[in-house]
């Protein structure tokens, strides 16, 4: 350990006046290298400055066990915090094999890390002046933190202290001799024989281990022809509706497979798992009310993801591009093929080619299920809480008082068997209607959480209380879509978001409330910087818009997250995580500034 480290870890400080930093006398300040000694001594030395001042440091600090890297500094104490990165060799830092082993150990390491500093910030500092991604349940790709095979680099800010717009060198001095020198250590470090890194070593297997059993179980979905399967065991109940934190096991029903749907999975490290695998086809979720069909629905939405360890959902895994799909009232829809659905307007619209800037309910949810077929997700998800009715069903008395001819939409009950014929499965709750049983592959039942197989049942009584039935035998595929290059509307570009909901490009606003798999506000943020880059960079007119998001998740794939640099993303970002291909063609779907290349333009092409 250094000096300099070892003397943080122990809270003391060491300042010396006699060491005068280099200034430039022109305000422009190169990147400087140095050790943390001199970076402690100029910041010291600084105090009293002007806040430019603090320019001067920007640069690589060699801490002894990691180097600091200071790659921005705020442009007054009010901007956004400044960017700051501690890398280590993985060797040095003492990372167990099991950390390097592969991509996916990798990945899970880097979650684990950010996860780590976070806990050391609570733990070791009060206020906000240091501070990192905040991570929710689900193990992420995330910028905060990179795992390679030859170094570990954490991302992170500091709010560099001022009185007004006066340095206080003094207290910034201390911030890095002593509080980022605990927080990277205490993250860093799995060398000591502590009980504290031997838990935390112990602790980072764990988290690698559940993702590798992950995604071990997203492989055999496909390799077993399931859209998702469910853990005995797994505790799907949340503390409240707005919250992801399981709720009390002592209290809660975990999930229990029903007998005629169970199958076994062996993974590297739970072994032989059993549990629901669910079919392709279409599979509905009956039961009363309360008793627990959104809480399976939502679990298996959020299947997608890896989940970290303890909360309940680590074996839940669903076919990476399942989409939720759901009415939304007031949304943009471009250029979408829905006539599969909708047909006939009043007003004559082309509903193979439908535009509109303030779609109702039933037009939102036919163009959420086209764009997601477009985009190529294999199953789609669909709660009729959050659904428009009039899509979903279409009772025989409403087809004898209105005459077929007088009405524009084919419910997806008509629909739903042909688009399955197509490999397009649907999971879907459904409490209020029998109509769905006659065209369900699978029907479960939740009865007070616990899930039952009633599909022999329901074949039953729809077998003794027919109806008639209206369903379409062929569905339509959408044709690709082929997004125009977006302009630059304004000489000052915007690119900004907020929480999971709202991205902001230019002077368009882009509502993603109805994206319901956007889990995390560094999704949220990434997606704003790749409608911008796909639209603008990669689009031309000539490319559908399902290969233009190929040609990003390749870029992904060989760069990460830093790929989004290209598009404006600031240098080194700290606060991003991958976005799923197919919600990033959901924001793409609801950015008002669209445009889609018309066919005939296509065809003469």
């Amino acid at each position: 350990m250094p000096a300099g480290a070892t003397c943080a870890r122990g809270g003391a400080t060491r300042y010396d006046r006699g060491m005068v930093p280099r200034f430039h006398t022109d305000d422009k300040f190169h990147k400087r290298s140095g050790s943390d000694t001199e970076l402690i001594r100029d910041l010291d030395r600084l105090d009293g400055r002007s806040y430019g001042s603090y320019k001067s440091v920007i640069g690589d600090w060699d801490y002894g066990d990691f180097s600091l890297s200071i790659d921005r500094i705020q442009s007054d104490p009010y901007a956004p915090p400044s960017s700051i990165r501690a890398t280590a060799k993985p060797d040095r830092m003492g990372l167990p094999p099991e950390a390097l082993a592969n991509g996916q150990a990798r990945l899970a390491t880097a979650d684990f890390l950010a996860r780590a500093f976070e806990v050391a910030i609570r733990n070791r500092i009060r206020g906000g002046a240091i501070r990192i991604a905040h991570p929710g349940p689900e193990i992420l790709q995330r910028s905060s933190a990179k795992v390679m095979p030859d170094h570990v680099e954490i991302r992170f800010q500091v709010q560099m202290p001022a009185r007004g717009r006066t340095i206080m060198g003094r207290e910034a001095a201390r911030i890095f001799d002593v509080d980022i020198p605990n927080i990277v250590m205490d993250t860093f470090d799995f060398v000591s024989d502590d009980d504290i890194t031997i838990a935390k070593t112990s602790a980072l297997k764990t988290h690698i281990a559940t993702y590798e059993d992950h995604c071990a179980l997203i492989d055999s979905l496909a390799e077993n022809n399931w859209v998702s399967f469910i853990a005995d065991g797994s505790l799907l109940a949340r503390k409240s509706g707005i919250s992801q934190v399981p709720m009390d096991a002592d209290t809660a029903v975990t999930f229990e497979s029903p007998q005629t749907l169970r199958q076994t999975v062996n993974l590297p490290h739970a072994g032989t798992v059993s549990g629901m695998a669910i079919a392709p086809g279409v599979t509905v979720i009956v039961g009363g009310g309360y008793h627990g069909k959104s809480t399976l629905l939502s679990a298996i939405q959020r299947g997608v993801y890896a989940h970290v360890p303890s909360d309940g959902r680590e074996l839940v895994a669903t076919l990476p591009d399942a989409m939720k799909v759901r009415a939304a009232d007031g949304r943009t829809v471009t250029g979408v093929d829905v006539s599969p659905f909708i047909s006939h307007l009043p007003a004559g619209a082309d509903t193979t080619n439908f535009s509109t800037s303030n779609a109702s309910g039933s037009t939102s949810q036919a163009a959420a299920i086209m764009e997601a077929v477009e985009l190529g997700s294999p199953l789609l998800l669909i709660d009729e809480d959050t659904s428009a009715t009039n899509l979903l069903i279409r009772d025989e008395r409403m087809r004898a008082l209105v005459a077929t001819e007088k009405e524009p939409i084919t419910p997806l009950v008509d629909r739903i068997g042909a688009l399955a014929k197509q490999n397009v499965s649907t999971i879907m709750v459904m409490g209020g209607s029998g109509d769905y049983l006659d065209v369900a592959d699978c029907v479960l039942m939740l009865d007070t959480y616990r899930c039952v197989d009633v599909t022999a049942r329901a074949k039953d009584v729809a077998e003794h209380m027919p109806r008639p039935r209206n369903d379409k035998q062929e569905f339509a595929m959408p044709a690709p879509r082929i997004p125009h290059r977006l302009r630059p509307t304004s000489d000052r570009p915007k690119t900004k978001s907020a929480g999971l909901d709202e991205i902001t490009i230019d002077r368009q606003t882009i509502t993603l409330t109805d994206v319901e798999q956007i889990v995390d506000p560094g999704q949220t943020e990434a997606i704003a910087w790749a409608v911008r880059g796909v639209l603008e960079n990669y689009a031309a007119g000539k490319m559908a818009l399902a290969e233009l998001l190929a040609r990003l998740e390749r870029q992904f794939a060989s760069e990460g997250l830093d790929a989004l640099t290209k598009f404006g993303a600031r240098s080194y970002p700290a606060f991003l995580a991958r976005p799923r291909r197919v919600d990033i063609g959901a924001a793409i779907n609801r950015f008002r500034g669209l445009s889609i290349v018309a066919t005939d333009s296509v065809e003469k092409d």
